[in-house]
């Protein structure tokens, strides 16, 4: 389902990792000319086509971060490795000018979240080094090794540089009572205390047996929404604010209760800090209903005296300051009752609460990341158009919309200096996210990491086609075509349809190594944003509103009857298949009609009453479809479950056992209601795995077994229906 506006919900668009750094910087262009022209010229290699191990070669570049006199970038670029089967994030550096890029991090241990310090002097991130929890870190601008500044018995979750460089705010979750034990104990083993003092102490047990780990502790619930995935059980440890003093390292706690707070930004004048926090009550697990709060960074009552910034029933959130520190942006979603399917609008409010203006209302497109520009006058944001993303401004009090950074691209993060200077994320058809700055100048955009440069020299691309067609009842519905590199006019070819996640996900027009991989493979491959996608208007969002597989479905149909009818589809070779909303509608697809010669199914789910309780969605069930013992016409109307009968596609079923997203039950009950009616069919469960994958080797064995699958039922090539190795 992956309901996660703010996150591509198609997470079969696999991306990965690092260069090193010769990579970067060890190519003739930078070789003194005397050197270099020693060098003969390369003989470059012919492109090849892209491979199931190349998706472990896209370096996922990411949260660029420029600092406040615009010179430098941050950025922090992820690997995954396939032999050590793990995944690493390094952090770098580059002139905002264009030039040498630096890694700032060590290897073997991730680091995420690079923050400048206002006064440009350091540089702090988060990581977990020697197997410990998440710390704040911090590197002297001037050079030298990391520094850990933190030293919490609980991950940070986040945290914030003070305008004065001085502080920083945290985000921690309540600690565990293992880690209450865990730091008793490091605090008795400090130098000094009686028992490191003591010889006979110390070595009494030194021939002692290992310790037995100790049996977990049941899992006790009592709240309303108890599980989410990446979690599992939630309990009433929650997150709050804490001030952390970086000369001193004093920690004060200045937000508490039973509510989860989030997000914070500092004031301009370093006095107060605003968040996002669900403070409804009696009880904030049964409604969606977070607010923007402020509160006195010098508090030293836990929170007891907080300001109330909004007060709209809907989800506000991503709270940042003007410079002034009159007014407070946020994002705003004006119509609880329609969940994801709302639009998600950029407003302006009084920082001390009062009356809010929605500046994005007749806009009328899903919007995030709300920033003002450094002298007040405009408010920047990313906003989801037409299957792209791009970086919108409006003027602060309202009025033209107008586009900082357009075109057929996705801009997923950004940041601005108090130089105005701008660096941002960008990705394109054609090639994976790298890191742009833009100087305040207006000048054209600078692509100032090329970490992905080397990799796309050497493979063969497939530009998509942004197509646009007629669904069943006349609405225009568009979608992403890539047709295979050695396409031939007049040929047609076996086409894959993809669904995507969500349902408020969509297909963009930034690199998808998934669909290059199956072009690449000889299929057509269609990635339709049907009714339900994000990028065209509210009224489109919620078309499926208590209504999946309806009008989505026949949106998805209509782009394989367009390419059929462009003459590039062979109406006799279709596969289908996706993930979350995408494998949920793959089950619906197969039971409607039995065009399609095989079916991938992953994170999917048909039987929808038995997700009730057993999933993270529990306040979306009871607003969108009421509870199953009330409102069974709803539910069953949703469930192709109870038209399994009907299926005779062989389909593949795949998941993660311990997703609470779209929890593998799904797929199993679908591999078993086939299985026991005779049909053709398979049912592949990774073990460590949420929603999300994260282990390489998973990803790769995910991917193979796609390949083998289609190539056997769709090409009907003879090929194998399973791949010739398999992870365990």
């Amino acid at each position: 389902m992956s309901k996660n506006l703010y996150r591509k919900a198609n997470d079969m668009k696999l991306r990965s990792l690092v260069l090193p750094l010769c990579a970067l910087v060890c190519t003739p262009g930078f070789l003194a000319p005397s050197v270099a022209a020693q060098v003969p010229p390369a003989t470059t290699p012919a492109p090849r086509a892209i491979t199931v191990d190349d998706v472990f070669e896209i370096h996922d570049v990411r949260d660029p971060q420029i600092a406040e006199d615009g010179k430098w970038v941050a950025y922090t670029v992820a690997t995954a490795k396939l032999k050590e089967d793990k995944n690493e994030t390094r952090v770098w550096m580059a002139p905002a000018g264009g030039g040498e890029a630096i890694v700032l991090t060590v290897e073997d241990a991730s680091s995420t979240h690079p923050r400048w310090s206002p006064d440009g002097k350091y540089l702090a991130f988060l990581s977990k080094r020697n197997e410990g929890k998440a710390q704040v870190w911090l590197l002297n601008r001037l050079g030298g090794e990391a520094q850990r500044l933190t030293d919490a018995i609980q991950d940070v979750d986040d945290f914030a540089w003070s305008p004065d460089s001085k502080r920083l705010v945290l985000v921690l979750r309540d600690p565990s009572p293992e880690e209450l034990d865990e730091a008793k104990t490091k605090d008795k083993d400090k130098p000094g205390s009686s028992d490191n003092d003591n010889d006979k102490d110390k070595n009494k047990d030194k021939d002692a047996k290992p310790k037995k780990p100790k049996t977990p502790p049941p899992f006790v619930v009592d709240r309303y929404r108890f599980k989410t995935d990446m979690v599992g059980y939630l309990d009433r440890r929650r997150t709050h604010l804490y001030t952390f003093d970086v000369a001193t390292k004093a920690v004060v706690q200045i937000t508490s209760g039973d509510f989860d707070d989030s997000e914070p930004a500092w004031s301009p004048d370093g006095k107060l800090l605003a968040f996002r926090s669900n403070r409804s009550t009696p009880d904030p697990d049964r409604t969606y209903d977070t607010n923007i709060w402020v509160v006195a960074a010098d508090n030293t009552d836990k929170g007891a005296h907080l300001t109330q910034v909004t007060t709209n029933p809907g989800a506000d959130a991503a709270p940042s300051w003007s410079p002034d520190g009159k007014l407070i942006t946020y994002v705003t979603q004006l119509e609880p009752k329609l969940l994801v399917y709302a639009t998600h609008n950029i407003a302006v409010s009084p920082a001390e609460g009062g009356e809010a203006k929605v500046l994005t209302r007749a806009f009328d497109r899903m919007s995030r990341m709300p920033r003002f520009s450094p002298d007040g006058k405009f408010v920047y944001f990313i906003a989801d158009d037409d299957g792209t993303q791009n970086l919108f401004r409006i003027p602060a009090s309202g009025g033209e919309i107008t586009r900082a950074i357009s075109g057929h691209v996705v801009v997923s993060g950004y940041t601005i200096a108090k130089s105005g200077d701008l660096a941002a994320q960008i990705a394109s058809m054609d090639r994976p996210g790298e890191i742009f700055s833009m100087p305040t100048s207006g000048a054209p955009l600078t692509r100032i990491s090329h970490v992905n440069d080397a990799f796309m020299a050497k493979i063969r691309v497939v530009t998509p086609e942004y197509v646009k067609f007629k669904s069943k009842d006349g609405t225009t519905v568009a979608g992403y075509l890539f047709k295979p590199p050695d396409y031939v006019a007049g040929k047609k070819y076996p086409t894959l349809l993809h669904p995507h996640g969500g349902p408020v996900g969509s297909y963009y027009g930034d690199f998808n190594h998934f669909s290059q991989l199956f072009a690449a493979n000889g299929y057509v491959v269609l990635e339709p944003n049907p009714r339900g996608s994000s990028g065209y208007g509210q009224d489109f969002c919620k078309a499926i509103f208590a209504d999946w597989g309806n009008k989505d479905y026949q949106d998805d149909m209509a782009m394989v009857e367009y390419a059929i009818a462009q003459g590039v589809a062979d109406p006799d070779k279709l596969g289908v298949g996706g993930w979350s909303y995408g494998g949920i509608s793959t089950d619906f697809i197969i039971t409607q009609t039995t065009r399609f010669k095989a079916a991938i199914s992953g994170a999917g789910s048909a039987f929808l009453a038995a997700l009730y309780g057993h999933d993270q969605y529990i306040l979306d069930y009871d607003v969108e479809l009421g509870h199953p013992w009330e409102n069974r016409a709803a539910w069953d109307k949703i469930s192709p479950y109870y038209r399994v009968a009907n299926i005779t596609t062989p389909t593949l079923f795949m998941g993660g056992d311990i997703d609470w997203n779209v929890p593998i039950l799904g797929g199993e009950q679908m591999y078993q209601a086939l299985k026991s009616l005779g049909r053709e069919t398979e049912l592949v469960v990774y073990p460590g795995e949420y929603h999300g994958f994260k282990t390489p080797s998973h990803i790769k064995d995910r991917l193979e077994r796609n390949l083998s699958w289609y190539a056997h039922y769709v090409k009907a090539d003879g090929s194998p229906a399973r791949p010739a190795t398999k992870t365990n």
